[in-house]
């Protein structure tokens, strides 16, 4: 029988035959994202519109049907813990599902991807969700962040400004958050010329233009979120280029998402993608330990355990981070490691608001351990 490519169905779901609604965009933007939607027994879908990269559709669906807990996902088995279903010929544009793959010599080949965990596992996930979210909700009791204020409204009828690479420098250089801010909301290639000054052979330089850049998003965010979340996937992105340097991006990437963890956390995992690299180990310390400052509840809920053994690592630099780091997550798991670096007189330089401060692991580890008896107090109150 020849199929009629003029024939079309709305989506339903695969276990229970409902129709199912146009998937949306999540509240949460995310690396590898796809539109999402749930059915009404419980399924969820995401949707591939193009239908290449089911495999990472499958993936999200399954890591969203379990509240976003990775490491619960990676332990279902197929088939015992969730069951599957897919459409295919999808065409997100009118919400339908074809018969053929061509309609109107225009081509139709999305999947739309179901997930349906069985029923303990969602009880199961349900329960781990809420003790995270208890979790985070102690953790913010100890947090130091703030909700920056909305930035006002720019007049429409106002003749935008256009940046240029010398006045974004200037401005950059005598910290002028106010001005970039101005600019970036009229013209966004600020962003741009600020990350280009990122690849200075002067190290205090980069560490300067990393703040200001995560300040002058922290404002921006408030109008155009969309805008600095771009930015971070176009730097991780660029982390990920082997044939090319990236300077300065991960700590921008890490003074960005502690201005905003409440809209930029999820962005908080990939970080841990760059922790074996000598060229950018200290690095993704020093960021994770500058977002634990703001929300620690964000990084303890990373597999933040791989990083346990810099503890006592060789490097006085990764010894120090990483004890900066410890003791603002409170990762008692690692406290006696902790009270033998003491002690331990090497000197480092770990940069705070862009500015160095000459320090030693011995003194670190004594502040985290002051940090985690405060944790402890807090609790027992």
């Amino acid at each position: 029988m020849v199929k009629d490519p003029t024939i079309a169905v709305r989506p339903w779901c695969p276990f229970c035959g409902i129709d199912v609604g146009r998937p949306r965009e999540p509240v949460q933007r995310k690396m590898d994202e796809f539109t999402m939607g749930t059915c009404q027994c419980g399924a969820l879908y995401t949707c591939d519109p193009t239908g290449f990269n089911v495999g990472a559709a499958m993936v999200e669906a399954i890591v969203h049907a379990c509240d976003d807990n990775w490491d619960l996902a990676w332990e279902l088995v197929a088939d015992e813990d969730y069951i599957t279903g897919r459409l295919d010929n999808y065409d997100e544009q009118d919400h339908q599902v074809y018969e053929t793959k061509n309609v109107d010599g225009r081509k139709v080949s999305g999947v739309l991807y179901f997930v349906r965990l069985s029923k303990d596992i969602a009880e199961l996930s349900t329960r781990l969700d809420k003790h995270k979210k208890q979790t985070q909700a102690n953790a913010l009791s100890i947090s130091s962040f703030d909700m920056p204020a909305m930035e006002p409204a720019r007049d429409p009828k106002r003749t935008k400004k256009r940046a240029n690479k010398k006045q974004v420098k200037d401005m950059v250089e005598t910290g002028d958050i106010d001005s970039l801010v101005d600019l970036a909301f009229d013209d966004l290639k600020t962003l741009r010329f600020i990350q280009r000054l990122l690849y200075d052979p002067d190290e205090s330089k980069r560490w300067n233009c990393a703040y200001v850049m995560g300040q002058v998003c922290r404002r921006l965010s408030t109008r155009k979120p969309g805008a600095v979340s771009d930015l971070l996937h176009r730097m991780y992105e660029a982390c990920s280029d082997s044939a090319a340097t990236h300077w300065g991006l991960l700590e921008s990437i890490g003074s960005i998402i502690a201005a905003r963890p409440d809209l930029y956390g999820a962005f908080t995992r990939h970080m841990l993608m760059f922790r074996g690299l000598p060229s950018s180990r200290v690095q993704v310390l020093w960021a994770l330990g500058t977002i634990a400052e703001k929300r620690p509840d964000q990084v303890r809920s990373t597999p933040f355990y791989s990083l346990f053994p810099y503890a006592n690592h060789e490097d006085s630099f990764t010894r120090g981070h990483a004890t900066r780091l410890f003791g603002r997550i409170n990762a008692t798991e690692v406290r006696s490691e902790i009270e033998k670096l003491v002690n331990d007189d090497a000197q480092l330089i770990v940069y705070e608001e862009g500015k160095p401060l000459q320090t030693t692991v011995g003194k670190l580890a004594q502040e985290a351990i002051e940090l985690m008896n405060k944790m402890r107090e807090q609790k027992d109150d």
